[in-house]
């Protein structure tokens, strides 16, 4: 192959961040004293989560506020009488520590990791993602590890791409693969900052958009064809 760099995704392409989530939720839920129940609660959180995270990809408001302001619409959702800072502040806590990683990962990034120049790219909170990739058994694998907040740029900003291959190196861009699952962060801003990509989509779902991966992978094997064996 081509390519000398590779900018990983991190949720839902290495880390099983539904698991992490599902979890973090649960057990906030449970130390604020909450009669939960999964289907309507979390159904009812991930419903306003994944408005809110593309109120970000679009610009619409800051990482800072997100953090907070999806708590509040969901206390209110629930009518529950909870501070959001501190209900934000437990579920982040309880989120940094639930590392899962899919079966396979390990072994693909330390694979992958004598052949190319690793970094992972990611839309994530600081002090969760921190927390969760850095203490990974893959972490040191990576040369780099970008978190959107930190740098106050998210996917699919191109400048956080930039800022990426800034801290590896100098490299052409027809050099640098971005992989990720999200089509409108990690293949569209891929696409904005104007390298190849290759959408990791393990639920074979359609793209209905008018974006154009240069590849599509359905699972580690196919990736693993893509990257090591030609």
């Amino acid at each position: 192959m081509k390519y000398k760099v590779i900018l990983f995704d991190a949720d839902e392409t290495l880390f099983d961040f539904k698991k992490a989530e599902k979890e973090a939720f649960k057990n906030t839920m449970i130390e604020f004293n909450i009669d939960y129940d999964e289907n309507y609660h979390f159904s009812t959180y991930k419903e306003i989560n994944t408005a809110i995270w593309k109120e970000l990809e679009e610009g619409l408001i800051t990482q800072a506020k997100l953090k907070t302001e999806r708590f509040r619409r969901l206390i209110e959702k629930l009518n529950l009488n909870f501070n959001e800072n501190d209900f934000s502040d437990a579920y982040m806590k309880h989120l940094a520590a639930g590392s899962f990683l899919f079966d396979g990962a390990t072994e693909l990034i330390e694979d992958l990791s004598s052949k190319y120049i690793l970094s992972i790219v990611t839309n994530g909170l600081t002090s969760v993602q921190e927390g969760r990739l850095k203490k990974s058994v893959i972490a040191k694998y990576f040369k780099d590890i970008v978190i959107s907040e930190s740098i106050g740029i998210a996917k699919p900003h191109p400048d956080i791409f930039g800022h990426a291959i800034n801290n590896l190196g100098t490299f052409n861009k027809d050099e640098i693969l971005m992989i990720g699952d999200n089509l409108n962060s990690d293949i569209k801003g891929g696409i904005n900052y104007n390298i190849d990509t290759c959408w990791y989509n393990p639920n074979k779902l359609e793209n209905k958009t008018d974006l154009k991966p240069t590849y599509e992978v359905c699972d580690y094997t196919e990736l693993r064809n893509l990257l090591l064996d030609k």
